[in-house]
């Protein structure tokens, strides 16, 4: 029996990939390349290889550390994606704000999903 979030996390490349898409059709029609296709098809491969790096690297981290459960190998997949999007963008401070910014990301997204913290919907009472 798998929840929710074990579910979604499984599904990280899908969603990266999705993702790619979305944002590569704001790029479109924003910036309007020459070749759509080409943008479209390289936002969608860099998003779905954060998400294969995140997933990797935080499997990888949580069976060195014998600790699945813990927040640090959240904040170290998404450090590790970060550093990936930085080696992509060619740039040293892009790499480093991604690492900060997807690692407290990813660790507050397990800590809140481990503690019940909820984003939308009702209020509990």
């Amino acid at each position: 029996y798998l929840s929710q979030w074990e579910k979604e996390e499984g599904n990280i490349d899908a969603q990266c990939c999705v993702a790619g898409l979305v944002g590569a059709a704001y790029r479109i029609i924003l910036l309007r390349p020459g070749s759509a296709l080409a943008t479209a098809a390289a936002d969608s491969v860099t998003m779905a290889t954060l998400g294969a790096v995140f997933g990797l690297s935080t499997c990888l981290s949580a069976q060195v550390r014998e600790e699945p459960e813990d927040p640090l190998n959240y904040f170290i997949g998404g450090c590790a994606a970060g550093a990936v999007l930085g080696v992509r963008a060619h740039s040293y401070l892009t790499g480093t704000t991604a690492c900060l910014g997807f690692g407290i990301t990813a660790a507050l997204m397990k800590i809140g999903n481990k503690e019940g913290w909820r984003l939308t919907g009702p209020p509990k009472l």
